[in-house]
């Protein structure tokens, strides 16, 4: 088919308008992908911009031209939400779709690769399940959501097989323009600002230890209305300083909450300690409405997409960087009512901690929580873990010598 039989019949499958960030950027994957060197793309949108619908209309490009396209997302509830979109949209298409994650049996893991290695799987999403021993007939197309939960290297070792894929790579964590320039100065960067239309608009409140009871009872009418709420537990920093995930914190709120004020309730529980299956559980119930409150940790950070969960409640909010606090806000906007964000501090408070969070309830543009982000902590902690930073500079300042910057990057 012409690129515009294929553009039209890709887009006829979307059953909404695009907006026109979306067009554009859908544009300028199409120029890229018609060049005969791989595209090396990174999007960056903010939460609820519509990434996921450009990445599908790249894949269906890719499979348009009798390439495969691979989709890799960070967790598997992520991975399957995916799938499940992606299935919605190409019903009654002849585009073939499969699954590769940690949970599936031998038999079925087995048939999936075989499959994509003979051509008959034409979209594959999944996990760092991907990483390992998979063949593609043909691979056009990489994507890959939420790029810096993922190492440089394993971003790279989806490139082998055959021909050098193009490269999508997609972050609902705004980058900070400086950082873009230098980190990602080999990216070609498309930046996604537009909101599909009749998204909510969210409101934020700093929340004072005196107001909690008050907060509750907004939160039990909302339920009362027929909205769902999230609940996330403070994240809890070992003796040793690792801050990996801590379900003694989660459990607490999860008991203080289902025999207190939400006693009258379905509440469910979510961490990252739980299997697969116990998540996926977990998820789907809170997507068909069966949970009114899910306490959880920030395992819901990225992607999870129920419209009628309306208002969150982050407990230790003084502990998340902004960027994190964002993502969390952005659960809150997927359908058309408006969200409502409380965040609450917890003991002991830091100025700087303070400082973050009375930014975050100022600012609602992700752009602008980055910018501010970068100010406040530096370049080091920019995407998270210290170690996605840019390394201490002996001279240069990239905040204050942005013009500096700006002419390298152009030279």
């Amino acid at each position: 088919p012409t690129s515009a039989m294929l553009d039209a019949r890709i887009t006829n499958r979307f059953p909404f308008e695009l907006t026109n960030d979306q067009k554009k950027v859908m544009h300028q994957i199409g120029h890229d992908m018609a060049r005969q060197f791989p595209m090396n793309r990174l999007l960056q949108g903010d939460v609820g911009s519509g990434k996921t619908v450009v990445a599908i209309y790249a894949m269906m490009l890719a499979v348009g031209h009798s390439h495969q396209a691979v989709l890799m997302a960070p967790t598997e509830v992520l991975a399957r939400q995916h799938y499940r979109t992606l299935s919605t949209i190409l019903a009654g298409s002849r585009v073939r779709i499969g699954l590769l994650a940690g949970s599936l049996s031998t038999s079925e893991r087995r048939e999936t690769l075989e499959r994509t290695r003979s051509g008959t799987i034409d979209l594959l999403v999944g996990t760092q399940a991907l990483l390992h021993d998979v063949d593609f007939h043909s691979l056009g197309l990489v994507v890959i959501d939420e790029q810096h939960k993922f190492g440089v290297l394993q971003r790279v070792r989806l490139r082998g097989g055959g021909i050098d894929p193009h490269y999508l790579v997609m972050s609902a964590t705004p980058i900070p323009r400086s950082v873009a320039m230098t980190l990602f100065g080999d990216v070609d960067l498309t930046t996604l600002r537009e909101k599909p239309p009749g998204r909510g608009s969210v409101k934020t409140y700093l929340g004072r230890p005196e107001w909690r009871q008050r907060w509750w009872d907004f939160v039990r009418q909302q339920l009362t209305d027929g909205r769902q709420a999230f609940v996330v537990a403070p994240r809890v920093v070992a003796a040793d300083g690792d801050e990996s995930e801590d379900v003694s914190s989660v459990d607490a709120v999860y008991d203080e909450l289902t025999s207190g004020v939400f006693s009258d309730y379905h509440v469910g529980l979510l961490h990252g300690r739980l299997s697969n299956d116990e998540k996926r559980a977990v998820m789907d119930a809170f997507a068909e409405g069966e949970l009114d409150v899910l306490v959880s940790t920030t395992v819901v950070e990225v992607g999870i997409d129920v419209p009628n969960a309306t208002v969150m409640t982050i407990l230790g909010a003084q502990r998340f960087g902004l960027a994190q606090l964002h993502q969390l806000r952005g659960r809150v906007s997927r359908g058309t009512h408006g969200g409502h964000v409380c965040v609450f501090t917890d003991g002991d408070q830091d100025p700087e901690g303070f400082e973050r969070l009375k930014v975050f309830a100022e600012t609602n543009d992700g752009f602008e929580l980055a910018e501010a982000d970068f100010k406040l902590r530096g370049p080091g902690d920019v995407l998270g873990a210290r170690q996605s930073g840019m390394p201490p500079m002996r001279i240069a300042n990239v905040i204050e010598d942005f013009d500096v910057l700006k002419v390298a990057r152009e030279l």
